[in-house]
């Protein structure tokens, strides 16, 4: 029964952290995009749709995932204790992820400078 508890609220937290930063992404990150591709608004926006899409799957799918791992949990600290480790490591590879596509945005933007040159 406690795990049962355990999973639905963390996969409400996931699930609502996943959504506002991929929000925050999706909407910020179009600028990016756009500046990349120099202007085309409909290619930006096509580009922008999939990687949401993507993130949302990756993460969502991640989290699911990670729940096959948890210990038999028999009471409240244990509880607390498993969906607040498990969601940390959510929200790590959520910064990694970040930081590895900003990477990716650096060295094409980069690459893009050079080849107007």
């Amino acid at each position: 029964m406690m795990n049962t508890i355990a999973y639905l609220v963390y996969m409400a937290l996931t699930y609502l952290i996943t959504v506002k930063v991929g929000w925050i992404f999706y909407r910020n990150g179009r600028v990016f995009i756009l500046g990349l591709l120099q202007g085309n608004v409909a290619l930006t926006d096509a580009i922008n749709n999939i990687l949401l899409a993507g993130y949302y799957l990756v993460n969502i799918g991640y989290a699911t995932a990670m729940i096959s791992n948890w210990p038999p949990i028999p009471h409240l600290l244990v509880m607390l204790t498993v969906i607040v480790t498990m969601t940390g490591q959510i929200l790590l590879s959520l910064g990694v992820m970040h930081c590895f596509n900003m990477l990716v945005i650096y060295f094409i933007s980069k690459r893009n400078i050079y080849l107007k040159s």
